[in-house]
């Protein structure tokens, strides 16, 4: 069962930048994605990538903003977020599936279709 761990939420002004990080223990890859929260709302897909990283796909609300890559050789996920909005503001999760047999778009629509969740990492954006 792998583990992951997120890391690199804070606190920033609109139009920052912010890197989010999901370490997933052990060496084996994953589909992997982020997510974000807030209360009272569903968990929404923000990036994902397939298990052998060909595929990146994004939702339609950060693309060109958020960039999603992997670092094999720390089997980490990263999350780029740039020109950050109040409507960024979420709790960030982390989430890991044996595969994304349905394509990323429909995972990230798909909550379910992950195995494994991280704890999350908060990123607050004031205005």
């Amino acid at each position: 069962q792998v583990q992951l761990v997120e890391s690199g939420g804070e606190s920033v002004q609109a139009g920052s930048s912010l890197r989010l990080a999901c370490r997933l223990s052990g060496s084996d890859q994953y589909c992997t994605a982020w997510f974000r929260q807030v209360p009272g709302n569903e968990r929404e897909g923000v990036a994902g990538i397939s298990r052998r990283g060909g595929t990146i796909d994004y939702a339609d609300s950060v693309k060109g903003r958020f960039s999603l890559s992997r670092d094999n050789s720390k089997n980490t996920v990263y999350l780029d977020m740039k020109q950050l909005q109040p409507g960024d503001a979420a709790t960030y999760y982390c989430a890991a599936a044996y595969s994304c047999t349905a394509g990323i778009p429909y995972a990230l629509r798909n909550p379910s279709s992950f195995n494994f969740w991280g704890q999350g990492t908060q990123v607050t954006v004031s205005s």
